[in-house]
């Protein structure tokens, strides 16, 4: 049986753009990705989103929609990802460099998802529509979807 390691994604949308952070070290270095990582005993899964926002790009986040719920299987890991992902529309400071992320606005139009994790092409048009969503995707190493199911939702 598998693991379940809880962790937080954050996507800062704007209008007409997107901040992803260009990730440095660590699981997913080379590709662009929101911001997020582990939740800490007995921190909430809102506040690690927050407290993960501010280590890796220095913004603060007075609100965060919850927008999805994605669960990953690695073959050969003994570990799924049960990963909650929230879209925060305003935010407070400026996106700065830290030892993890690179942050850079890309509009929306443009966002490098050929750098990216293969699965955010398929549920990044959700997010930016305001839809909820939960999925399960199984990779075959980093790049290779082998299996996966997204489906939108009213709730999570």
């Amino acid at each position: 049986m598998m693991r379940s390691k809880l962790l937080t994604l954050v996507l800062v949308v704007q209008p007409n753009r997107v901040l992803l952070g260009m990730k440095k070290r660590g699981f997913g270095a080379g590709k662009w990705n929101g911001f997020g990582g582990k939740v800490q005993p007995g921190e909430t899964i809102e506040c690690a989103a927050k407290r993960e926002l501010y280590e890796e790009s220095g913004l603060t986040a007075d609100t965060m929609e919850k927008v999805g719920n994605i669960k990953f299987e690695f073959v050969g890991e003994t570990e799924l990802l049960d990963v909650h992902i929230y879209r925060a529309d305003t935010y407070n400071g400026e996106p700065t460099e830290s030892d993890e992320m690179r942050p850079q606005w890309f509009e929306r139009d443009q966002i490098p998802f050929s750098q990216m994790w293969a699965d955010d092409i398929l549920w990044f048009p959700l997010l930016l529509q305001k839809k909820k969503f939960v999925g399960y995707f199984k990779f075959q190493g980093h790049e290779v979807i082998l299996s996966h199911k997204l489906e939108e939702v009213m709730e999570l």
